[in-house]
């Protein structure tokens, strides 16, 4: 019997970074809140949970499980006093594979402004090539992310506030080698609905962007060229560079291997044991089943290009753990 996908949830992405004091307050910069923090001292990392919690945020309040957009930035002791310890951001060779996360904002020159004038590089400006209405802000790791406004461009030139209670963690961006395997792979395995689709064939590559949608209209009008999904948190944005398919072997790194950075999506589900077992009938690739190792509350499969996705009980549904 299929799982019931619609109470499924893009929990949170990971990424690994360097000094959590500077990453913390980058994160808190661009208004996310710490929803939770987990402590392995005796495996000497940290976990920080990070989300949009503000009064007019999509999950305020929520169980950290039980949210879309959230980001996990995992701390290895030590490793902001290594002069040599750097991160892969997943978009230079040979560590190309992750591409960014991405914020959506109330005001998109206001909130760029505002990240530049706190000291903060841009790996694209809004003024930068030919696309005015996105920006590339880099975290202090390097990590891209993207900003993407909720209003078009001409209707926010002459505003000069923004308000982070309104952002969105919107989606992560993955390459993908193979475009049909993986929406075959997100659609029947990890019941996610291809919400949208954004060809770019001068420039050789096609988005595809999954989700669960929820209660988001699916048929939402799309003012002045604004992004239809630029109010949804939890998207998975998958990049095919056509051609890529024909290639032999594993295409994209997948952040786990070295060089690190990226470690891997979460989804929460409605009933974790049940999920494993039709993920088990589908006859996934696991990198860890639930009975696997110590953590018996977590299990990770693998996509087609060995991303790993990391599956959860959504706590607020089945109470499972303390965490």
């Amino acid at each position: 019997m299929a799982p019931n996908h619609s109470q499924w949830k893009l929990n949170h992405t990971m990424l690994r970074i360097k000094d959590p004091k500077k990453s913390l307050e980058y994160y808190k910069l661009l208004g996310l809140s710490q929803v939770n923090k987990l402590e392995f001292p005796d495996n000497k990392f940290d976990l920080y949970f990070l989300a949009y919690d503000g009064p007019e945020s999509a999950s305020s309040g929520a169980h950290w499980t039980d949210r879309e957009g959230v980001i996990e930035l995992t701390h290895n002791y030590g490793s902001e006093n290594d002069p040599n310890f750097t991160i892969n951001n997943g978009n230079k060779d040979p560590g190309k594979g992750f591409g960014h996360i991405c914020i959506s904002v109330d005001n998109l020159q206001a909130a760029c402004k505002r990240i530049e004038d706190a000291g903060y590089k841009f790996q694209k400006k809004l003024t930068d090539g030919r696309m005015k209405s996105i920006a590339f802000a880099l975290d202090p790791d390097g990590y891209w992310v993207e900003i993407i406004g909720q209003k078009n461009v001409d209707e926010t030139k002459d505003v000069k506030e923004t308000e982070t209670s309104a952002y969105r963690m919107n989606h992560t961006m993955i390459r993908v080698k193979d475009h049909e395997k993986s929406l075959k792979f997100y659609q029947d395995v990890m019941g996610m609905t291809l919400m949208r689709t954004s060809e770019q064939k001068e420039a050789g590559f096609t988005l595809f962007f999954l989700g669960y949608p929820g209660d988001y209209p699916m048929d939402k009008e799309s003012p002045n060229g604004v992004n239809p999904l630029a109010g949804k948190e939890g998207l998975l944005e998958l990049t095919w560079n056509y051609g890529t398919e024909k290639e032999e072997g594993q295409v994209y790194h997948n952040g786990n291997d070295e060089p690190q950075g990226f470690g891997h999506i979460c989804v929460s589900v409605d009933d974790l044991q049940e999920a494993c077992k039709f993920m088990e009938e589908k006859n996934v690739n696991w990198k860890k089943r639930l009975t696997d190792g110590r953590m018996k509350n977590v299990a990770f499969v693998l996509d087609p290009d060995n991303y790993w996705i990391e599956v959860i009980q959504n706590e607020k549904i089945k109470k499972s753990s303390d965490w």
